[in-house]
């Protein structure tokens, strides 16, 4: 009884229409939802068997959620929905023929769509069954009722007609006498003006759509709500359960970023505190071999050395304590000339031939 009082079913119900429509604010089942929505019939088709479908895995799923084991629920999820989709698609087949060919593959692709298999893992799967029900009922309104305005202008813009074909989806039903739809082809035709055929296209969907997702974000902004733009996982209604954040809210990838951080100042702390670099260490072998060769040499030699003013000495020294660091310094002063012995003996006989023409 705890758990009834919490919830409030009214707001639960209109939160789909315009705070969490699941296509022009979560931005979810924008496939079908473009593919569908070129006229009015086949949008509210859509949109009906996918709310069929929402409602029934949602009530199935909150059912079983003590039962389905956490490793196992995706792939539970998607079997439960395939199970209603395909009861939904036989249902279509059998009493309304002509919407199951406008719609073709867009209608058993309801499988992977999204927005069920979303509410289902960030909704259904905690709450209670009738909240849930109730959840997928407001979440199938806001889809069908987007798919409705976006078929009706594209429809109306790109054919020039509304809700065309009308008769052949529910004259079988419904006695409609002999109403086809609204054409209004010959009324623009007397004005001069013909349909923009660029609505029915992808492009045309593209265009309504973004049109549509500014005018919810518009009123939703009037109302005190969060515009629908990109915030990063903080922005995205599901970052609860997709992993992203942690149970007490906070941002695992902002942690990751300040972790990253701190070590990249460790580290530059560490190169700091360092000893001094490799060339340092190798200044007293180099100067241990300066002291013996000094006993090997001759007197002459140092006799030279001590001659000879500090400045030379202490330019030696550097160039060797910086042969390590840049080995290129060694060659820039010229090598002497060296004569192999192989041509050596070529020029003695040269000379001795041409000595013995003499």
């Amino acid at each position: 009884m705890a758990e009834k009082k919490k919830y409030n079913y009214a707001k639960e119900l209109t939160k789909g229409f315009l705070k969490e429509n699941p296509v022009l604010r979560l931005v979810l089942g924008t496939c079908p939802t473009l593919a569908t929505s070129t006229s009015v019939i086949n949008g509210v088709g859509m949109g009906i068997a996918a709310t069929i479908v929402l409602i029934c895995s949602n009530v199935v799923i909150s059912a079983m959620r003590k039962v389905i084991p956490e490793k196992a629920r995706i792939p539970a999820y998607i079997v439960i929905i395939a199970s209603f989709v395909t009861m939904v698609q036989m249902l279509v087949k059998a009493f309304v023929p002509a919407l199951d060919q406008s719609l073709g593959v867009f209608l058993p692709l309801i499988v992977v769509n999204c927005i069920i298999l979303g509410r289902a893992e960030a909704y259904a799967s905690k709450n209670p069954v009738l909240v849930s029900a109730i959840d997928g009922l407001g979440m199938g309104i806001g889809f069908t009722a987007a798919l409705f305005i976006m078929g009706a202008v594209r429809e109306i813009l790109g054919a020039g007609t509304f809700l065309s074909g009308i008769d052949t989806m529910l004259g079988a039903y419904i006695d409609l006498g002999s109403f086809t739809g609204f054409d209004f082809t010959d009324k623009l035709a007397n004005i001069g003006l013909a349909p923009m055929t660029l609505f029915i296209l992808p492009a045309g969907g593209f265009f309504v759509f973004g049109i549509l997702m500014a005018l919810a974000n518009r009123l939703a902004e009037k109302k005190g709500l969060q515009s629908a733009t990109l915030n990063g996982c903080k922005g995205c209604p599901h970052a609860s359960f997709c992993g992203k954040f942690s149970e007490n809210g906070e941002n695992i990838t902002e942690a990751c970023a300040a972790a990253a951080e701190n070590k990249e100042t460790e580290i530059k702390e560490k190169k700091e505190e360092a000893p001094a670099p490799k060339t340092e260490e190798i200044k007293e072998p180099v100067q241990e071999e300066e002291k013996n060769e000094e006993p090997s040499s001759d007197n002459n030699t140092e006799s030279k050395e001590q001659e000879a003013p500090p400045e030379n000495k202490s330019k030696k020294k550097k160039r060797k304590k910086n042969k390590p660091q840049t080995p290129a310094e060694d060659f820039i002063e010229p090598l002497p000339e060296v004569i192999p012995e192989f041509l050596r003996k070529d020029i003695e006989n040269n000379k001795d031939k041409e000595e013995s023409k003499v």
